[in-house]
């Protein structure tokens, strides 16, 4: 965090944004509430990467997006964020970076390191906490040290080891589909910035064409990609529908929480016009 913000005040604001009053310890209890927490209040979103407005994931501007403005932001805004939390209330935790691997086959060729996570370690044993994965964030910590399935409130995870990597993958609809293989060795800070530059700023990145959004509450998922908007339950049902860009912007403000600016008009706009396969 910066110097001129110690933990005494960068805490509680904190604190207030994800409407948390529990406990503040290095504990995995504390760690579990706070990562749900986290996702229930701060939503998934890449809006100023859609628009050209540029994404900075200096602690500062990350601080005054996601906490002041109550905005939310993508992985390196978000596990950047937790990642200064964690060690301010003591944990002995660590950046990882990744490649998304979501949605593609496992012999697809390699992906960029875009994706970070935060490694947090309690009484000798490795936990994976993961605040910025969308949709399908895991809803909990999850062990590193056990390659079985990790039952949540919404599905199950499996974290294996390969080598020098890690492999996390969910159970969706019945099958296991990799969502990211994560480095075992905590890279410089240089490392975001190049990822964060990728998915914020270069033409491939699915960020610069599609207006995503999610986020994850106890009882529910909520994910939007262009004009799709779904909903799924953690007693397995799911409603999917289309919006028109009236009701983009309503979900956008209602479901999302976040506060939407005139300036997102057009990109909305754009977005209630796609079509989107599968």
């Amino acid at each position: 965090m910066p110097a001129s913000d110690p933990a005494d005040a960068f805490l509680p604001r904190y604190f207030a944004r994800i409407g948390y009053s529990g406990p503040v310890a290095p504990t995995w209890e504390v760690l579990a509430a706070l990562q749900a927490a986290h996702i229930a209040a701060i939503p998934f979103e890449a809006i100023d990467a859609l628009t050209g407005a540029g994404i900075d994931i200096g602690a500062a501007a990350i601080d005054a997006k996601l906490v002041g403005q109550r905005r939310g932001g993508y992985c390196f805004e978000q596990n950047g964020l937790f990642l200064r939390v964690l060690q301010a209330i003591g944990f002995a935790a660590e950046g990882l970076i990744g490649r998304v691997r979501w949605m593609l086959p496992d012999d697809a060729p390699p992906t960029p390191r875009s994706h970070m996570v935060v490694r947090v370690t309690i009484d000798g044993r490795p936990w994976l906490a993961d605040v910025g994965f969308g949709a399908a964030v895991p809803p909990q910590p999850l062990a590193m040290d056990r390659e079985d399935p990790q039952p949540t409130r919404h599905e199950s995870y499996r974290v294996v080891r390969q080598g020098d990597e890690w492999q996390v993958a969910a159970l969706i609809e019945g099958g296991w589909r990799t969502l990211y293989r994560i480095e075992n060795v905590p890279p410089p800070a240089i490392d975001y910035e190049l990822g964060n530059w990728y998915t914020s700023a270069h033409p491939d990145s699915h960020f610069r064409h599609q207006l995503i959004a999610a986020r994850t509450t106890a009882e529910a998922r909520y994910g939007l990609r262009d004009n799709r908007l779904t909903t799924r339950l953690i007693d397995g049902r799911s409603d999917r529908r289309y919006l028109t860009a009236d009701e983009i912007e309503r979900a956008l403000s209602e479901i999302f929480l976040l506060p939407v600016q005139r300036h997102w008009r057009p990109a909305i706009e754009r977005a209630a016009t796609a079509e989107i396969a599968g």
